[in-house]
């Protein structure tokens, strides 16, 4: 049984952009630029009927599409670090989506994740890496930002067990709205043909 999560695919340039910050870590594990994404919401390993559900709830959910932007770099686990990240800047759109999708989530007995949203982007894993070489490359990277990129859709995605970072299979995408209040025509229903995130 796939893991499911809900999530925010990240455009080529951007992608580009945040592989700058790839290397002068020793002991980093890199993200491949193709599986960079937002998650917004775990949902996990459940059964199909559960995801089916949920997948059908989210099918109506109804928001505007949006800009964001990322900025920052920072480290999970103080420490002993375990993870690098780009940040993302503020986005009240951002906050409202994710807020509907754990709602749903949460109506079909997906728990509440306890840790308050900190939206980013994984950029590598780290395994026996010291605090003070992690903040070494943090702070030669803290003025990290990119260009604003138009969100249009969101995605639930999948992966297989592995140690982390991929390889990710879009199983479903839903569309937001344009400003006119029409749905984007990248609307892609996938869910009987995965496809990877090249």
């Amino acid at each position: 049984m796939p893991r499911l999560f809900t999530a925010l695919e990240i455009p080529g340039n951007v992608a580009l952009s945040l592989s700058l910050l790839r290397g002068g870590l020793p002991g980093a594990r890199w993200i491949d630029t193709e599986n960079y994404h937002i998650t917004l919401r775990f949902i996990g390993d459940v059964e199909g009927h559960v995801a089916d559900e949920i997948a059908d709830a989210l099918d109506r959910v109804r928001r505007p599409s949006f800009s964001l932007s990322l900025a920052g770099v920072g480290a999970f686990g103080q420490k002993k670090p375990h993870s690098i990240w780009a940040g993302v800047a503020p986005s009240p759109e951002l906050s409202m989506l994710q807020a509907e999708i754990d709602r749903i989530c949460q109506r079909y007995g997906i728990g509440a994740d306890p840790r308050k949203f900190m939206p980013h982007v994984t950029l590598a894993r780290l395994r026996n890496v010291s605090a003070p070489d992690t903040a070494h490359y943090l702070s030669g990277r803290g003025n990290f930002s990119t260009a604003s990129f138009k969100v249009g859709r969101f995605v639930l995605m999948s992966s297989r067990d592995s140690v982390g970072g991929g390889p990710y299979v879009i199983e479903e995408a839903w569309p937001l709205t344009g400003n006119d209040g029409s749905l984007n025509s990248r609307f892609d229903r996938v869910f009987d043909e995965p496809q990877s995130m090249s």
